[in-house]
């Protein structure tokens, strides 16, 4: 029944993907899908709600990699390897419901499929050229290059038009902030504050507001790559 609710919203390979899982579970803001270096048994299509995946350094210190909402699949990278093992954590950030897909049936079902699985291949090479490009904005425009690039992802994903900007209709704290851009919540703030001060963005209850999101392109030297590939999903 749970299965059903969803079938008529997803994409082919999105309900080819439910009509293999073995349930339908709700989840709970806090808790955790899986976490980084456990067994890997399932992977999970997000139906509501959002999940925050997320990567740990030696350290301790988290870098935020995607913020799923429905219809995104996480726990993808498990499939087709030995002794699989999550390669990140997946915390719960707003409650709603996962479907949850056995590993083993999955890729019994990939090989029995084969317009599943090239529907799946094009899916897995989408989503390696997104993680590409974030890595890319991360490590070769700095700190600074970092932040304009996840405020710009962010309105890609959860932006809302309104007369005055792009309202970014997720709560953020400075801190998370920190975390998509790898770097400190101080330095952040400090670079929030002039955008503030030059009226590039505000913020409201804890929501960005971007007043000009093509300064931030411009100083990133955007190179206005597809909405599909630049957005923090």
């Amino acid at each position: 029944m749970g299965q059903q609710k969803y079938q008529n919203a997803l994409s082919y390979e999105l309900g080819e993907l439910l009509r293999t899982s073995e349930r339908i579970l709700k989840i709970k803001k806090g808790t955790f899908l899986f976490r980084e270096g456990h067994a890997a048994k399932e992977m999970y299509i997000i139906l509501s709600g959002k999940v925050q995946i997320s990567k740990m350094n030696a350290e301790g210190k988290e870098l935020y990699l995607r913020l799923c909402k429905g219809n995104d699949i996480v726990g993808e990278l498990t499939l087709f390897t030995v002794d699989p093992r999550y390669l990140f954590n997946a915390r719960v950030v707003e409650d709603g419901e996962a479907a949850a897909i056995n590993i083993d049936d999955l890729e019994r079902t990939l090989f029995n499929n084969s317009q599943l699985a090239y529907e799946f291949l094009k899916w897995m090479n989408d989503h390696i050229r997104k993680t590409i490009t974030k890595f890319r904005d991360l490590v070769l425009n700095g700190k600074k290059g970092a932040l304009y690039s996840t405020i710009i992802r962010l309105c890609n994903s959860y932006g809302i038009i309104k007369e005055n900007g792009i309202l970014i209709n997720v709560p953020l704290t400075n801190q998370d902030l920190a975390n998509y851009c790898g770097t400190a919540r101080e330095s952040v703030s400090r670079m929030l504050g002039e955008l503030r001060g030059e009226g590039i963005i505000s913020v409201d209850r804890k929501k960005i507001i971007v007043h000009n999101i093509q300064h931030l392109k411009r100083e990133n030297f955007c190179e206005n790559c597809p909405i599909e590939f630049c957005n923090i999903e």
